[in-house]
Parts: C-alpha cells; sequence; structure tokens
C-alpha cells in the first residue's frame, strides 16, 4: 500500500500537565480510575483536534492512556505479568524505571486489551473529522521476546512455560495476529509495529549489555523476523501495516548506535511490511547506503526531523537529506516525519508542547516544498 501523504509523525505526544497530575493522584489512590479515564478522554480530544488543526490526516492519541510504549501492551496479554528488574533499561548517561513484563503463563490474546480499548475510544473521536485516519501504534513481537528473554529471571520464566521454543513463536504471533484482527474489526486501518530490536542488532556493545551474552546476530535477526511475520499472516488487504525502528528514546536520552547495513537485507527484504519509519536525524544513524536494500514498492518514512531536542532543522538541510536518500529509494517512495515520538514513556522529551508543534509544522511545510502534491490522485 502507498504512502499515504509524505508527512507523518510517529506516534507519542507530551502529556499535558493536567493528565500528568492525574496519573499521580491516581498512583496515590486520590483519584478514581473512572476519573482519570475522564481526564485522559478528555486530553485526548484536545490533542486530536489539533493534530487535525496542524494539517495532519493520520493522527494518534499521543499514547495517553500508557506509562511506556511497549509494556503497556504486553502486561495487556493473556500469560504476561508486570515485574520488576533490578535496573531499568540503560540510557546514554541515565537509567529507567525498572519495569519489565515476564510470562506467566500461556501467552493468548485478552478481548479487554487495554490497547484495543484505546483505540475504539479514538476511532469514536476522530469519526467527528472527516477523511482523518486513526492508527494504532503497538511494538513489536520481536520486541515483547526481547522483553522476555530480558535477564536471567525472565529467561527462567520462559523456559518454565515455553521449552520449546516454536510454540513461543506461534503463541507470540497468534496473541498479535488476533489483536491486529480485533483491531481491524474495531475500523482501524492502519497499525504501527514500533521495534527498537534492530536498532539494538546495530550495536552490538549494546546487546551484550542487553541479554547479558554476545549471541550470533544472524541468528537473532531470523528469529526477531520469525516473531515479526507469525503476527502478519491474513491481514486484510486494505490494513496499512508499518514499523518503526529507532535506538531508544527516554527523556531525550539514547540508548544505542549505528547505522543500518548490520540489519537492512533481513529488515527490509524478509519482514513482511511495506512502510518503514527509521531513525535518521544524527550521525548515530548512520548514513542512508543501507536503504539499497529496500525493495519495490516498499515504502520509508525518513525521521529526519529530531524529537528530541528543541532546536528546529533548517528546511534546506532537510530537502538535501532527502534528495540523497532518493539515490536509493525513489523519491515518491519516500516521505519524512520527526525521528521518533515526543514521549515514548510517560516522562516525555525535554521540550515544551509548543516546540513539540513547531517540529510537526516544519515535517509538513518541509514536506509541502519537496512534494508539492502530499496525495494520490
Amino acid at each position: 500500500m502507498a504512502l499515504q501523504n509524505h508527512f507523518d509523525i510517529v506516534g507519542s505526544f507530551l502529556r499535558p500537565e493536567r493528565l500528568k497530575a492525574a496519573r499521580a493522584q491516581r498512583a496515590t489512590g486520590t483519584l478514581s480510575a473512572s476519573e482519570l479515564r475522564d481526564v485522559e478522554n478528555e486530553a485526548i480530544q484536545d490533542l486530536v483536534q489539533k493534530e487535525v488543526a496542524v494539517g495532519l490526516e493520520t493522527v494518534t492519541d499521543g499514547e495517553f492512556r500508557r506509562s511506556y510504549w511497549h509494556l503497556d501492551t504486553f502486561w495487556g496479554f493473556d500469560g504476561i505479568q508486570h515485574t520488576h528488574q533490578e535496573h531499568g533499561y540503560q540510557f546514554h548517561g541515565v537509567e529507567t524505571r525498572n519495569d519489565s513484563a515476564q510470562v506467566a503463563g500461556k501467552i493468548k490474546f485478552n478481548p479487554h486489551h487495554p490497547d484495543l480499548e484505546a483505540f475504539r475510544y479514538l476511532q469514536s473521536v476522530v469519526q467527528q473529522y472527516p477523511g482523518i485516519i486513526a492508527r494504532q501504534s503497538i511494538p513489536s513481537p520481536a520486541q515483547l521476546y526481547a522483553e522476555l528473554v530480558r535477564g536471567p529471571e525472565n529467561i527462567a520464566a520462559v523456559n518454565q512455560y515455553y521449552p520449546d521454543h516454536q510454540e513461543l513463536v506461534h503463541d507470540i504471533g497468534q496473541a498479535y495476529h488476533d489483536l491486529i484482527i480485533a483491531l481491524y474489526e474495531a475500523d482501524c486501518r492502519d497499525v504501527k509495529l514500533d521495534d527498537c530490536t534492530w536498532g539494538m542488532l546495530a550495536d552490538h556493545d549494546f546487546w551484550q549489555l542487553m541479554t547479558d551474552q554476545a549471541e550470533d546476530i544472524e541468528q537473532l535477526q531470523q528469529e526477531y523476523v520469525a516473531f515479526n511475520n507469525a503476527a502478519l499472516v491474513d491481514l486484510p488487504a486494505d490494513l496499512r501495516i508499518s514499523t518503526h525502528v529507532c535506538r531508544g528514546n527516554y527523556a531525550s536520552t539514547w540508548a544505542a548506535q549505528g547505522g543500518y547495513q548490520p540489519v537492512a537485507q533481513t529488515l527490509f527484504n524478509k519482514e513482511n511490511v511495506e512502510n518503514y519509519y527509521l531513525e535518521f536525524d544524527d550521525d548515530r544513524s548512520g548514513d542512508f547506503q543501507p536503504l539499497a536494500e529496500v525493495p519495490e514498492p516498499k515504502n520509508v518514512v525518513l525521521g529526519l526531523v529530531t524529537s528530541k531536542r528543541p532546536e528546529l532543522e533548517k528546511p534546506e538541510t532537510l530537502k538535501e537529506r532527502v534528495k540523497e536518500a532518493s539515490q536509493y529509494v525513489d523519491l515518491d517512495r519516500l516521505g519524512l516525519s520527526t525521528q521518533c515520538g515526543f514521549a515514548s514513556t510517560e516522562e516525555g522529551n525535554h521540550l515544551t508542547e509548543a516546540q513539540q508543534w513547531d517540529k510537526i509544522k516544519l515535517v509538513i511545510q518541509t514536506a509541502n516544498q519537496i512534494w508539492p502534491a502530499t496525495k494520490e490522485d
């Protein structure tokens, strides 16, 4: 499926102060679950209105109901429990909170999954805006697998419930497939798989830190493709599937570095998605040469505008970088976006809401100059 247009976002937005306060009150028991939901609903209504007003045609709920971009989704499956580890994720100069997800039984889709409930509400809001598409972002199956083998306790739990590795691949794939189909039945036509695993594989030192071992990188790539593709079988033809690859996004810091070359052939040729949102906002992501592996008719959305810092990129620089990328992927199969979301966790990156919107305006205005007709005829 071709690009809907040539400008886009990754999905998460800075949480409004009222929402942050409400979540804090909920954590202390001074606000009920229903009262928090009311605050979330109002914040999402306001966000969608702003997304439409700025010119976006595909919108999200900002991930306002989540604490993390990935863990909340994992906890929503049957057979996954919320746990804590001794340490959080190691980012450049900072450590995150120490939440984790661990196998506690056979993994299955739960029809009351929070992502499904969240999308239903988003869709009810978006219906007020003709022509606007509601996107649901979910962490990839490979990302779930990476979490389930993060540290000896998690690995022991996997071995207890899944001594047969292929059964684990099947169950994770089936749980995700069932979630995607449930989203489709709720009128979702755009699902994005957020996936840091490929960015981590590009950084051998970081992968050693994550897994406490130096596994064969090629074998891991094949495993990740197997987990992801197991979820992407027999999907409706009008469901747009994309994936976003980055190297970590927490409080304006990063976790890994390295170009896409070590994973390009597998990621771009073997994963059954047609649209790639790729981080390219600084030297940590390498050059565009790996894009030569992207086959037709797959599309690439270039994450050239950083969501980590408030300073605005120069439009002419963005145009030159898109031109450079077009040496490897035809211009009509390229798009422009921010490099990641603005708040992959509820802490958010270090910029203001006004600066966040300035970034998005820059993406849209620059894309409209590169591709004067932003929609297909």
